[in-house]
């Protein structure tokens, strides 16, 4: 029998995830047309309409392991420290579009997904002690953080 408790928790879940990257695509979308144009890429860079569905998908899975992690009784304090660190990486996540779209700073940017990077590994950990499959679910975003960091530092490289 579902839950409306649980069907509230899941529907807060994907809202907040969206959410970080609806403020990312405040300082993303102007950029995109003129100053991220301008810039010299690797080619491995994907086109830029790969990346919308591609958040957009991150951010769905990441509501469902946050529901996964939320609809869990309290263990000794073992949720909070799990949710505090999935929102410092969520905040991150958000703040890595300011810095490097917004900022228009490629350099502020890798900072900030380095930093991403270390907050998403830990919530991989802490998740995956609560919950395997909410874990799981985060993987792809940890893949696809690589390739961003990636991206990130040869972007930075190629216009220093």
């Amino acid at each position: 029998m579902i839950k409306l408790n649980d069907v509230f928790k899941l529907i807060v879940s994907l809202i907040l995830c969206q959410l970080a990257g609806i403020i990312g695509s405040f300082f993303t979308r102007p950029a995109i047309p003129t100053w991220y144009q301008t810039l010299n890429k690797p080619n491995f860079t994907p086109p830029n309409w790969l990346f919308g569905p591609v958040w957009i998908s991150l951010y769905i899975l990441m509501g469902l392991s946050l529901f996964l992690i939320w609809r869990k009784k309290p263990q000794n304090g073992r949720i909070n420290s799990a949710f505090a660190i999935f929102f410092i990486q969520l905040i991150l996540n958000a703040f890595w579009s300011i810095a490097f779209f917004g900022f228009r700073s490629p350099l502020f940017g890798l900072v900030i997904i380095i930093l991403l990077w270390i907050g998403l590994l830990l919530t991989i950990i802490q998740f995956a002690r609560l919950s395997f499959a909410a874990s799981v679910l985060l993987w792809p975003y940890f893949l696809w953080v690589n390739f961003a960091s990636l991206l990130n530092f040869s972007i930075w490289l190629l216009n220093r």
